[in-house]
């Protein structure tokens, strides 16, 4: 019996996928599956771009998160040693942006560094130019320029690659500074689903941002029809504890639900 098939060459940055996958399930981190009612902040976002003001709802979710962040530093630390946690005063958070390398689109990161002292006009202008980015193969992050060596990187075998990302998760001072502490990746843009995906990530902190849908809520004893945003957080379980993950989470919902909150 015949059969039809074809191959199909992968992207060389897919190859990075493949290891953080297998890096991130050594990780210990606890999944949030959550919902947040977004019905007044995209009204507000809405008003401020008929007046000229040009903020995407993504980066308006990214100031959001720096802003817990900042209240909540452990959320998104590194585990230093066995008795030290490592925090960091910046905000570094990762944003996955689809490119398109060799006629295959491809997810890539864009590293906005110091979010949390940016605006979220700022932030959508960085995302906009990262969109925009011409890239090869051989770049790995978007708006940082590849050393020789990490242009070596896809020519490794694996286990090189693996050591490779264990000696930057051990020594986090160095992550930090290659991919920051946060990441954030949005499915939601690629179509609505009714529901959440689970991810993985090395990142002591990730956020997998699903569609926003019309929903019913109970609000004040009446049913309304709201904006609700599916949103998955992992917060890995060891530079913070159940109680101050759970203050994180409603700082969190506090900053995107209430879009006027300083």
């Amino acid at each position: 019996m015949n059969h039809s098939y074809e191959f199909q060459n992968i992207p060389k940055s897919r190859i990075a996928t493949f290891d953080v996958y297998q890096m991130g399930l050594q990780k210990h981190h606890v999944a949030a599956l959550l919902e947040f009612d977004v019905t007044e902040s995209r009204s507000e976002l809405r008003e401020l771009k008929r007046s000229g003001k040009k903020i995407s709802f993504n980066a308006f979710l990214i100031k959001a998160i720096s802003k817990a962040v900042e209240l909540h530093p452990e959320a998104a630390g590194y585990i230093y040693s066995k008795k030290k946690l490592m925090l960091f005063k910046d905000v570094n958070i990762s944003f996955i942006v689809e490119k398109t390398i060799g006629g295959k689109k491809v997810p890539m990161p864009v590293v906005i560094e110091k979010s949390n002292e940016k605006t979220a006009e700022d932030i959508t202008r960085e995302i906009e130019d990262a969109k925009n980015y011409e890239l090869t193969e051989k770049d790995i992050i978007l708006n940082k320029k590849s050393q020789a060596n990490e242009k070596i990187y896809y020519r490794l075998p694996k286990f090189l690659r693996i050591m490779f990302w264990r000696y930057m998760l051990s020594h986090p001072k160095f992550a930090y500074e290659k991919m920051g502490n946060v990441i954030v990746t949005s499915l939601g843009a690629a179509g609505k689903i009714n529901g959440w995906f689970v991810h993985k990530s090395v990142h002591p902190l990730s956020f997998g941002i699903g569609s926003v849908l019309k929903k019913p809520v109970v609000i004040k004893d009446e049913i309304k029809i709201r904006e609700i945003l599916n949103m998955t957080i992992l917060i890995d379980h060891d530079p913070i504890d159940g109680a101050p993950m759970v203050r994180f989470i409603g700082d969190l919902t506090d900053y995107i639900e209430n879009f006027s909150r300083d």
